[in-house]
């Protein structure tokens, strides 16, 4: 169930400019999250799956000072962040998985950005949230960004997608990608998410944002 994407080489190199590429409104959403999360009390923020650092970037400068740890199995990715990130004091990069840190302290807030869709229903999403879960104080905010829902409105929204991508894309690379979204990713239903959210002990999931097949989602831990 540890089935882990490791994004190495060129994967790894070009992932911002994928990013850009292919979710449309990426840095609106990565913008808003320290406001989002403006009024957690405690703020030690958990990033799960933090690649490059992007989603680190903004926090940093907000205007709320947040101790910030990022966790990613890539070396490479791990690499890219620490370069970006190496003069801020209150940035702790880890690479690894988040089941090899330690419990305590607790994190105040955490982020699972497109990252649930690389593993596959079979214990490991469920597995991902519960060590999230764990490392979390009680009723302490998560917010998810990932590719969700069943496979008509997967195949409704590439659709729109395609229509929203930056011209002059190579069509062959454009319809490969589409296809691989659709036939090789582990993306699950909005109704699923909602299931292992509870199940990791997280209150059901409230969708909050969507660009085509993107949709960013807030939870709470529950109070304990």
């Amino acid at each position: 169930m540890d089935k882990v994407e490791i994004f190495e080489n060129e994967r790894a190199t070009g992932y911002n400019q994928f990013v850009e590429t292919w979710i449309p409104n990426y840095h609106y959403f990565l913008g808003r999250l320290p406001k989002l999360l403006s009024e957690t009390e405690k703020k030690d923020l958990l990033i799960v799956g933090c690649g490059t650092g992007n989603e680190i970037e903004g926090f940093i400068q907000a205007p709320e000072h947040w101790e910030i740890t990022g966790i990613d199995p890539s070396p490479e990715m791990i690499k890219q962040a620490n370069e970006k990130l190496q003069h801020y004091e209150n940035v702790t990069l880890i690479e690894g998985l988040l089941s090899d840190i330690d419990v305590e302290p607790k994190y105040g807030a955490a982020t699972l950005l497109l990252v649930l869709h690389h593993l596959e229903d079979d214990g490991s999403k469920l597995k991902l949230l519960k060590d999230i879960a764990e490392r979390l104080v009680s009723g302490a905010a998560l917010v998810m960004l990932d590719i969700t829902g069943d496979k008509n409105q997967i195949r409704q929204n590439l659709k729109v997608l395609k229509f929203l991508l930056p011209d002059g894309l190579d069509e062959e690379q454009v319809s490969n990608r589409l296809n691989r979204i659709e036939k090789e990713l582990y993306y699950i239903s909005e109704e699923r998410l909602s299931e292992l959210c509870s199940e990791a002990g997280f209150e059901v999931p409230l969708r909050f944002f969507q660009s085509a097949i993107y949709k960013g989602w807030l939870t709470k831990k529950k109070l304990t």
